[in-house]
């Protein structure tokens, strides 16, 4: 299985103005899908998310496109504190 958290956490850590608080946690769901969780400082939120969830958006794609070859199912999700 390749490891979706680290190449979610190479692209989010480029994006934040504080790289030391980002924390990508990868689990497997019940249904079988790979959940990556992006935990950041409450300062970056909109900076991962974009304007109308362009940025988030676009971390969904990259990841899909990196499970596509395993047929994996992969969900991204930022978790706020």
């Amino acid at each position: 299985m390749p490891d979706y958290a680290s190449l979610v956490d190479t692209i989010v850590r480029r994006l934040v103005t504080n790289p030391d608080a980002v924390k990508v946690k990868q689990d497997n769901s019940d249904s079988g899908a790979v959940l990556v969780t992006i935990e950041v400082a409450s300062e970056d939120i909109g900076r991962v998310i974009g304007k109308k969830g362009s940025t988030i958006n676009a971390i969904r794609h990259v990841a899909k496109a990196a499970s596509i070859k395993s047929g994996e199912k992969v969900d991204v999700d930022v978790e706020e504190k």
